[in-house]
Parts: C-alpha cells; structure tokens; sequence
C-alpha cells in the first residue's frame, strides 16, 4: 500500500470507526451508519446537547461550516458533545439485535475484563451502567456469575455508565442464554475451627462497588 493509499484510506474514515479505534474505547462497538442516519434512533436526545445540529453532522461525517464561525471554546464544547451523544447513540443501539452481535463479540474475547471473584474462575464480564442518565456515575462492569458489579481498569472509568445503560447487560444474557454461566455461582463462607460465622454487621457489598477493582 502506497503513502498515497494510506492517507486516502484515513481520509475516508467514519468520525465512528476512527473513534472506536482509538486506544482505551475497546468497550464501545460502532453503531452503524443506517441507525444513526434514523431520526427515529435519535429521538430525545437533543435536550443533551445545545449544538446537536452540529453534533449529528459529525457522527453522519457531514459538512460542519458552521464551525468556522464559532469561538475554540465553543468548538470544544461541540467535540466534547458529541463524545456524549455518540456515547447515548451506543446505549440504544446495543440493544439492538445487530449491536447485540457486536458486544457479544467483545464479551467473549474478554475485552470487557475479568471478574476478580476468585471463585468466579476469571469469568467475563459486561459493561453496565448504575443510571440510564448522563453525569451521574462511570461505566462499571457486571459478572453474571456472581451478580456483583465492579469497577473496570483505570482508563475505562472516564466514560459515562449511561453509555452502556441500566439493560444491556441483564438484557443480553436473557436473549442470549448460552451465554449465562454453566455452573452456579459460589459465595467465600468464614470459617473459625470449622465452624462458619455469622456476622452481625449488615453488609454493605452492593454499594461498596467502588471498592472492588477489575484486575
């Protein structure tokens, strides 16, 4: 392949795939161009940004003039915008059947981490967010084998839970059952001369997930 060639074929690059190829978006599939060209796809999401005008224009890789005229913190707003809308896009569409496809790809590969849980035996897990709205907490990562949740590695954790959503991650193990864990989750029980424990303290596990960090 020639310089030319190479420089022609970055050219042509969707705004989509040279997103999704950056270093540290591995959880993010690329939504396809049929369903972000659908207004229908795309309904609401406009309360989430002030230039989403601008913003669908770059995700459709369409002509942005109106960018001449803006002021560099403005275009920043817009670039800063369009991370966030693409990111609601990819919430709907893995919930697709063909963004469905995608993920479970990634799930499969591990691409997603590992559960810590020693006894989850380095099961797979899958990105999951605690609220279906923007801003209000980070991707973590569910284990359908031992049902906790837990924070991915370092530089996954700048991206939006809302990005994945509340549903995909339960959704796609009910439509997809061969992708449940085969055997029954194992819990650790303490033990003081053989005899197990009982403590008295309430556990917090379910919302100590900050605490638990995928390795």
């Amino acid at each position: 392949m020639t310089q030319q060639t190479k420089n022609n074929s970055t050219k042509h690059t969707t705004w989509i795939k040279r997103f999704c190829s950056q270093k540290g978006k591995e959880f993010f599939c690329q939504v396809s161009k049929e369903y972000v060209n659908s207004n229908f796809n795309l309904f609401g999401l406009q309360k989430n940004s002030e230039h989403i005008k601008s913003v669908l224009k770059i995700i459709r890789d369409e002509k942005v003039p109106e960018l001449e005229l803006m002021t560099k913190k403005e275009k920043e707003q817009v670039y800063a915008q369009t991370v966030l809308i693409y990111g609601l896009i990819h919430a709907r569409y893995i919930l697709t059947d063909e963004g469905m496809r995608k993920m479970e790809r990634k799930y499969l590969q591990g691409v997603f981490g590992k559960c810590p849980n020693i006894f989850c035996k380095r099961q797979p897990c899958l990105p999951l967010g605690r609220s279906d709205q923007p801003h209000k907490s980070a991707v973590k990562l569910y284990c359908p084998k031992c049902r906790e949740i837990y924070l991915p590695k370092q530089k996954y954790r700048i991206f939006d839970g809302a990005f994945f959503g509340t549903t995909f991650a339960h959704m796609i193990l009910n439509v997809r059952p061969t992708l449940q864990p085969t055997s029954p989750p194992r819990k650790y029980i303490p033990k003081i001369f053989g005899f197990e424990i009982y403590n008295s303290v309430p556990n917090n596990s379910i919302n100590s997930d900050e605490d638990k960090k995928i390795k």
